[in-house]
């Protein structure tokens, strides 16, 4: 999505608590003939999320598109799930958009204008198959997630600030390419196009959603999920 955005001709801010990270994915980022910056935030910590808004406005002068992609998950069976695990995802699925929306979402209001797009999940949408997806805390995380990015959407319209959701299906990551290689045959027999999500099927939304294109929508929830919601 970054890429995406970049190679439409906007200055990208990268964050994570892994600023090396953020560095290396800058650098090339900065190849595409934009400006990057890196930063290093916990999108969980108020106070570090108020430095990563002045560090962006000391380098760029305003805020014009947020996107909130940070998450995680924790598999295991409802029954078993430990409260802290519970409290670790939804802290960083949920809570960290609400401070990010925050934060940036007052220069966004000052200024009259903003994007706003939460990479919510198709196991926000409906209840999963535990053979293959098994996280309840992940799922209500992002549930709560929809719902956050329409009510944000109907309040903040008087700001002239849009905000939608991204629920992808299934994507292949470090994160879960394990889980993926365990349960690969249950997982695509899930999925119409019998195929997970590739490294340019999250682009065309990204840019239309960060775009004047989409200056008339707001509150949409839009599922790239190779259709696993269209069953």
């Amino acid at each position: 999505m970054a890429h995406a955005l970049a190679e439409a001709g906007s200055h990208i801010v990268i964050s994570s608590r892994k600023l090396e990270n953020c560095e290396a994915a800058a650098h090339e980022i900065e190849k595409i003939g934009v400006k990057a910056l890196a930063v290093g935030c916990d999108v969980t910590k108020a106070d570090q999320v108020e430095a990563m808004k002045d560090a962006v406005l000391k380098k760029f002068g305003r805020v014009d598109v947020l996107v909130n992609n940070a998450g995680r998950a924790w598999v295991a069976p409802p029954e078993d799930m430990p409260l802290d695990r519970w409290q670790q995802v939804l802290d960083l699925n949920i809570t960290a958009p609400f401070l990010c929306a925050q934060a940036l979402g007052r220069e966004m209001i000052k200024a009259k204008r903003g994007k706003i797009i939460n990479i919510a999940s198709i196991a926000g949408l409906v209840g999963r198959n535990p053979q293959a997806y098994n996280s309840i805390a992940y799922g209500t995380s992002k549930g709560a997630l929809v719902n956050f990015t329409r009510d944000l959407a109907v309040k903040w319209a008087q700001h002239n600030i849009q905000v939608n959701a991204i629920c992808p299906g299934f994507f292949v990551t470090s994160i879960n390419e394990k889980m993926f290689e365990k349960n690969a045959e249950q997982i695509l027999r899930e999925i119409p196009l019998h195929r997970t999500g590739g490294g340019d099927d999250l682009k065309g939304i990204a840019v239309l959603l960060a775009s004047d294109a989409s200056n008339f929508m707001t509150g949409a929830v839009i599922p790239v999920d190779g259709g696993s919601t269209a069953w």
